[in-house]
């Protein structure tokens, strides 16, 4: 029997030895990031924070746009369904009724014996009479045959509104699921940026959320002293009585808060707070900002005049209503109430007049 021998150990030299030895600091280096502390994410300063926060509220602020108009479009479809739905109620209604008016007729026939007209005037003590009611009854045949086409017609319009009904409510199911993507996408971005505001101290969240109002070349203000600020200091008049209503309701919503998805009274989104002040105003919006751009003229930037809608970034995912002085009012996000702001804070993308 061969004794068993004890492998050689075989020295770790030359490359092999060099590798180890870098995993082998690698892994420490993870482990402990050569401080004992762990290993962690570098700490983004105030700056870095902003940019990125800034970021994840205008993709927020894009991917709400794409909800309300979704949104929109799906409460659109529900009152198609809902209106098709209560025509076939009603239809299904009549039917019934005349479907009831078919069976008495039918039954009375059958009580009646269906005796056969020769035998009817032979045994019939009144032959004149009874060559008037054959032709009463001959009228009334016409008329149930009419009675059972206008049944048929019935139902063939009942399954016409029951398939538009379905294609309705495939179209209102996918809208559906659409808005809660869009839903999980806006939650998803700010949560990330309530997370990075909370890394900073609440005087650094105070900067770069805009913890007040300022007015240019003036002190910083609270929401309820911008108004008379800005009339002292000589505010343009709005150019007519609508535009004027819009702008009083925005300076009457300075304070409220940014919800997504909302439009009043309470709370706003960008489009949902210039929806709602334009509806005060008896003139009725679209819901986004895509489509508002596009609800009055074009006006430029140095005709801006009260009243005026301003869009803001490449992808017109930003309103505010222009108050004059150069300054707008809007829901900016949910960091920040409605409130006012410089015209040149955000990117401009153009203007328009509804008013």
């Amino acid at each position: 029997m061969a004794a068993h021998r004890k492998p050689r150990q075989r020295s770790m030299g030359g490359h092999t030895a060099r590798t180890a030895a870098t995993l082998a600091l690698a892994g420490a280096a993870t482990a402990t990031g050569f401080d004992g502390t762990g290993h962690a994410e570098p700490q983004l300063t105030p700056a870095q924070v902003k940019a990125k926060v800034d970021e994840l509220y205008q993709e927020a602020e894009a991917a709400t746009e794409t909800y309300d108009g979704v949104r929109e479009k799906a409460d659109a479809a529900q009152r198609r369904l809902n209106a098709l739905r209560d025509e076939t109620a009603r239809k299904q209604q009549r039917l019934n009724t005349a479907r009831d008016a078919l069976g008495s007729f039918a039954a009375a026939q059958y009580r009646e014996g269906g005796f056969a007209p020769t035998w009817q005037l032979a045994l019939s003590g009144d032959p004149d009479r009874y060559l008037d009611d054959a032709a009463f009854v001959e009228r009334a045949g016409d008329r149930q045959a009419a009675a059972v086409s206008q049944v048929r017609g019935q139902l063939r319009e009942i399954e016409q509104l029951r398939g538009a009904a379905r294609i309705e409510l495939t179209s209102l199911r996918s809208r559906q699921a659409e808005l809660r993507r869009q839903k999980k996408a806006i939650t998803a971005k700010l949560d990330a940026a309530r997370q990075l505001l909370a890394q900073l101290a609440p005087q650094q969240r105070a900067q770069i959320t805009g913890g007040d109002v300022t007015l240019p070349g003036r002190a910083s203000r609270s929401a309820s002293d911008t108004r008379d600020a800005l009339e002292q200091a000589g505010t343009v008049t709005a150019p007519n009585a609508r535009a004027a209503a819009a702008v009083d309701y925005a300076y009457a919503k300075l304070g409220s808060p940014y919800v997504w998805g909302a439009a009043g009274p309470n709370a706003f989104d960008c489009s949902g707070l210039v929806q709602a002040a334009y509806r005060a105003a008896g003139i009725s919006l679209p819901r986004t900002t895509y489509a508002q751009i596009d609800a009055g003229r074009r006006v430029s930037r140095s005709e801006l005049q009260p009243g005026d809608l301003v869009f803001f970034y490449s992808g017109i995912s930003h309103v505010g209503i222009y108050v004059g002085d150069g300054q707008i009012i809007h829901a900016p996000n949910p960091s920040a109430p409605v409130r006012l702001a410089p015209l040149d804070l955000m990117p401009f993308a153009g203007a328009t007049r509804v008013a």
